[in-house]
């Protein structure tokens, strides 16, 4: 299955990488770090020569108890990064963002992917996804991104999730969103307990029957600290094990701050699948 991001078409029955560009001050793990042009662009330019098919670029820091942010300044953060990467590298940009003017002006300048972790929940989001022309992708949410950490619960988190990602995928399309540019994200962290993580990651390879390709996004989350016990930045080792098991049960994208390691640790996962 082959899916067009603007123009630039990618293999999705392959696993890619996606690298993260967070130009926020307040992200979990790197924020403050490229929330400058210049800085973003160099963080990006080193991923794309480290094996990234995408770039992640998103403005709004969506962590438990993030500060909202305004429209306006989110595009102030966005769009000149859109900008610069779109004019210098050839890389998918994905846009992490649930704001309908956002999705709007950074596909107008050259955004091939929308990634809303609301899934599209927001007014006008949906059709600003259908008008964008480009594939989007839909992410699994219990809640707000400010309290989805307060005492989430399921009765079945698989069977849920996928509850929730179908309905949303009917409202997408009834907005105008072409079924053939639609990515699935499970939403790992989002209003999810540790138990709730590793159940959903178990059963990752049962989200393939919704039909769609799957982004996952663990990298250095707040899961694999509860596993490990680390710091959020001495989490490569068990980000590694979450991707290569993410490769493994047959994800297409994988949402990462560390590129070089997790395109290694894919490769081996695709020559084994490919030997067998």
């Amino acid at each position: 299955m082959k899916m067009n991001f603007a123009g630039r078409e990618l293999d999705m029955t392959r696993c890619h990488v996606m690298g993260v560009v967070n130009v926020t001050p307040d992200s979990f793990s790197d924020g403050g770090k490229f929330n400058r042009p210049d800085v973003a662009l160099e963080r990006a330019r080193q991923m794309v020569a480290d094996g990234a098919a995408f770039i992640d670029i998103g403005g709004e820091s969506t962590r438990p108890g993030a500060a909202p942010v305004s429209v306006q300044e989110e595009l102030d953060r966005v769009c000149p990064v859109v900008e610069a990467v779109a004019r210098e590298l050839d890389v998918v940009i994905s846009v992490d963002t649930s704001a309908p003017e956002v999705m709007a002006e950074a596909a107008r300048l050259g955004a091939g992917l929308i990634n809303d972790v609301r899934a599209l929940q927001r007014e006008g989001a949906p059709e600003a996804a259908a008008q964008a022309s480009v594939p989007v992708c839909i992410m699994h949410i219990q809640g707000e991104p400010d309290s989805m950490q307060d005492n989430p619960a399921y009765r079945n988190v698989r069977r849920e999730v996928s509850s929730f990602l179908t309905e949303r995928m009917r409202v997408a399309e009834l907005a105008g969103v072409r079924p053939e540019n639609i990515i699935l994200d499970p939403g790992f962290g989002f209003g999810k307990s540790l138990e709730h993580n590793l159940q959903l990651l178990a059963a990752l390879e049962q989200l393939h029957i919704l039909g769609h390709p799957l982004l996952v996004g663990m990298s250095r989350k707040s899961m694999l600290g509860h596993i490990t016990g680390r710091d959020v930045n001495e989490r490569l080792p068990a980000s590694l094990a979450a991707a290569t098991i993410s490769a493994m049960k047959g994800a297409s994208i994988i949402r990462v701050h560390d590129v070089r390691e997790t395109v290694d640790a894919v490769r081996v996962v695709t020559a084994v699948k490919e030997a067998g």
